[in-house]
């Protein structure tokens, strides 16, 4: 395959991941705003990991609580921009990174926009208890993992063509030498 060729798959592996991620955090969400509300937490790993019900007006560990439409501003622009970089992506790995990150924030994008209490000021279903430190969802798991993977493509060297980053400087002899 050549590398025009090459572009539109990777294009489509993003949106692909991106696509699952927001499916299955909205159907996920779906399932706990009708299986958890009104009920205790319940354990699934003793106190490590419980299932709470959670409106989240705010961002991670409901900072800025009070400013849910600059959330809404925030995710609109991530979408935006992630989208942009899976159009451009020619690596496999980073075209599931920035999917990974582009899922999560078009879901979230769609509570800030579509949940109560209004639009664009809705809030972010959570249900996932990690030991009371955070509550979270699979948005959140998504977001953090395509991050991750990134620092991890970056930290190889891995440029977002596939290529490493510093390739080029090793087979180019510099002017000094």
């Amino acid at each position: 395959m050549t590398e025009q060729g090459a572009a539109p798959v990777r294009w489509r592996a993003g949106v692909t991941v991106a696509l699952a991620i927001l499916v299955v955090d909205q159907l996920t969400k779906a399932w706990a705003v009708s299986a958890l509300a009104g009920h205790a937490p319940i354990p699934v790993l003793g106190d490590f990991l419980r299932l709470r019900l959670l409106y989240n007006p705010g961002a991670a560990f409901s900072i800025g609580s009070g400013s849910t439409w600059i959330f809404a501003i925030l995710a609109a622009a991530a979408v935006a921009g992630l989208g942009w970089l899976v159009g451009r992506v020619r690596s496999g790995s980073w075209a599931v990174a920035f999917g990974l990150m582009l899922g999560g924030a078009a879901t979230h994008l769609l509570d800030r926009l579509f949940r109560a209490p209004g639009f664009a000021r809705g809030h972010v279903v959570d249900f996932l208890d990690y030991n009371g430190l955070f509550v979270g969802n699979v948005a959140d798991i998504a977001l953090t993992a395509g991050a991750a993977l990134a620092v991890l493509l970056t930290v190889r060297g891995i440029g977002t063509d596939g290529g490493r980053a510093n390739a080029k400087e090793r087979r180019t002899p510099s002017s000094g030498d």
